[in-house]
């Protein structure tokens, strides 16, 4: 196996670096099925995302780190603490701010909407996200994640698009009131697109 350096991996296509197959031929045709059923082209959208600040508490380590519930653990925390964080703008939704730094592993932020100039609690961090426009997709409770996102690259790819590449590789949209540590939750995605 040929390992990757920095250059050649930042040029890859996200769903590359993310490890997941854009290509359903060859899968259990019940897999296929649920593919398509989980993300059909009526249900993925082009989404105009306004720029906003966050603030939240960062996590980075590897994707075997995240799927093992670290990233989980990280929003259980940060909902913990959320009366350290002043004037929140959308009280009733947690983001995941996703960020790619390498080969194996990412940089995530588990934050909140702040209004602009939110003072930051100590050991948080500001983030501040762009207006992007990305492919977005309601995940459902009882579908697979990575059908979800191997979808909706595959979508992304088909209309013409390609993932950004800019900071953030992707978002996704919780509601505040669902467990952190649900393996099955419901969430939107947002993958920010060019």
């Amino acid at each position: 196996m040929r390992i990757l350096d920095t250059k050649e991996w930042s040029r890859m296509p996200q769903h590359e670096q993310m490890n997941i197959p854009l290509n359903l031929e060859g899968q259990d045709q019940d897999q296929v099925r649920a593919a398509g059923q989980e993300a059909s082209s009526g249900d993925i959208v082009i989404y105009e995302l306004p720029g906003f600040e966050a603030v939240g508490l960062k996590w980075e380590g590897t994707f075997a780190g995240a799927q093992a519930g670290e990233i989980r653990d990280l929003q259980q925390n940060l909902k913990r603490r959320l009366d350290e964080i002043p004037n929140l703008v959308r009280p009733d939704i947690l983001l995941g701010l996703s960020c790619h730094v390498v080969k194996e592993g990412f940089l995530h932020y588990a934050a909140v909407e702040v209004p602009e100039g939110t003072v930051v609690p100590g050991d948080m961090n500001r983030i501040e996200v762009p207006a992007l426009t990305c492919a977005k997709y309601e995940h459902q409770k009882g579908q697979s994640i990575g059908l979800s996102y191997s979808n909706l690259y595959a979508w992304i790819e088909k209309q013409g698009y390609r993932a950004a590449g800019g900071e953030f590789t992707h978002i996704e949209l919780y509601p505040m009131a669902q467990d952190a540590h649900d393996r099955d939750p419901a969430f939107t995605i947002l993958i920010p697109i060019s």
